[in-house]
C-alpha cells in the first residue's frame, strides 16, 4: 500500500531558507522528502545557487530576504557564520511576531547573546553536527542530517513552543536533537569539531613545507587522505569559526600543544613503553566514543 505523502493540515508550514548551499539545500531536500512544509522559499546572494536549488526541486521559489522572511512561519539562516549577526537583525525586523528564526552556525555564544539582548523570544540558535568539504546546492542531499546530532541552544528568554517547532523540523530531517546552553556547546565543539579542522589544516601546511605534492603523492595512504579530508573545507568559513570561538579554541590548541610536548618528551627519552601506554589509552577512549556515537545514530 502506498503511503500518502501529503502533509497533514497542521504541518502546512511556510519556510524561508537563507543560504541554499550544501547545508540549507540539504535541509530543504530532507524537509521536502518528509512533506514538512507546504512551501519552501530560498534566499541567496548567488543567483546561480538559487537557480540550481530551484532546478533540483529544493525550493519552490526565490525571493529577497525581507519578502521571504515576512511571509514565513520559520526562517532558517544557513549562511556562513560571519554573516549571521547582521542577517539575524535584518530577519528579526522583517518577520511577524510569531515567526520562528533559527540558524546553523557552528559557534553559538555570540548569536545567543544577540538574541537575548534584542529580546528575540522566538529565535532558537542551532548547530547541526553534519557537513562536508563539498559545497553548493549541487552537493545537497536529503540524508545529510539523518542520524546526526543537532544542538539547540535556547536562551532563558526563548519561547518553549519555538524550541518545539525547531525540534520538529530537525526530527523531520531525521536528525537527533540535543539541548545545551551556548557556553557548553562552544566549549565542547572547540574540541570535537574546530580543533580537528585546525589540525588538518596544520598538517597540510607542514606537508607543504616538507616537499612538493608530486614528491609526496606516492607516499600518501588512506590514513592521511582520511585525515586531510576536512582540510578541503572553506577557508573563509573557518576564519569566521576561529573568530567566533577563539575564547575556547585558544585553550584547546594550547592543551593539544601540551599533548604534543608530552609525546615529544617520551620519544626523546626512548620511552617506547610510555608511548604504547599513551596509544592504548587513546585507542580505548576512541572505541568507547565511537560506540556512543554509533548508538546515538541508530
Amino acid at each position: 500500500m502506498s503511503r500518502d505523502r501529503r502533509p497533514p493540515a497542521r504541518a502546512r508550514r511556510r519556510l524561508a531558507i537563507v543560504g541554499v548551499g550544501l547545508m540549507g539545500g540539504s535541509l530543504a531536500a530532507a524537509l521536502r522528502e518528509a512533506c514538512f512544509a507546504e512551501r519552501i522559499v530560498g534566499v541567496d546572494a548567488d543567483p546561480a545557487a538559487l537557480e540550481a536549488a530551484r532546478s533540483r526541486g529544493l525550493i519552490d521559489d526565490a525571493q529577497d530576504l525581507e519578502a521571504a522572511a515576512g511571509d514565513a512561519d520559520i526562517v532558517v539562516l544557513a549562511t556562513p557564520l560571519g554573516t549571521l549577526p547582521d542577517l539575524l537583525g535584518r530577519v528579526a525586523r522583517a518577520t511577524a511576531p510569531e515567526t520562528i528564526i533559527t540558524d546553523m552556525g557552528s559557534a553559538k555564544g555570540s548569536l545567543a547573546a544577540i538574541g537575548r539582548d534584542r529580546g528575540l523570544a522566538r529565535y532558537v540558535p542551532g548547530h547541526p553536527m553534519a557537513g562536508s568539504e563539498c559545497s553548493g546546492p549541487v552537493s545537497a542531499r536529503a540524508d545529510l542530517f539523518a542520524g546526526r546530532s543537532v544542538i539547540l541552544t535556547p536562551t532563558e528568554i526563548t519561547a518553549g513552543d519555538a524550541v518545539d517547532s525547531v525540534r520538529a523540523m530537525w526530527e523531520a530531517a531525521r536528525a537527533r536533537v540535543v539541548l545545551a546552553d551556548a557556553t557548553t556547546h562552544d566549549r565542547i565543539v572547540a574540541y570535537t569539531s574546530h580543533l580537528p579542522h585546525l589540525l588538518a589544516f596544520a598538517c597540510a601546511e607542514r606537508l607543504a613545507a616538507e616537499a612538493s605534492a608530486v614528491t609526496l603523492a606516492p607516499f600518501v595512504g588512506s590514513g592521511l587522505k582520511d585525515f586531510l579530508r576536512i582540510a578541503g573545507s572553506d577557508p573563509l568559513m573557518w576564519r569566521d569559526v576561529c573568530a567566533a570561538n577563539a575564547g575556547f579554541l585558544g585553550p584547546a590548541l594550547a592543551a593539544f600543544a601540551e599533548d604534543l610536548a608530552r609525546l615529544s618528551e617520551l620519544l626523546a627519552r626512548s620511552d617506547f613503553e610510555g608511548l604504547r601506554d599513551y596509544f592504548t589509552n587513546a585507542r580505548a577512549f576512541r572505541a568507547g566514543l565511537m560506540k556512543e556515537v554509533a548508538d546515538g545514530e541508530h
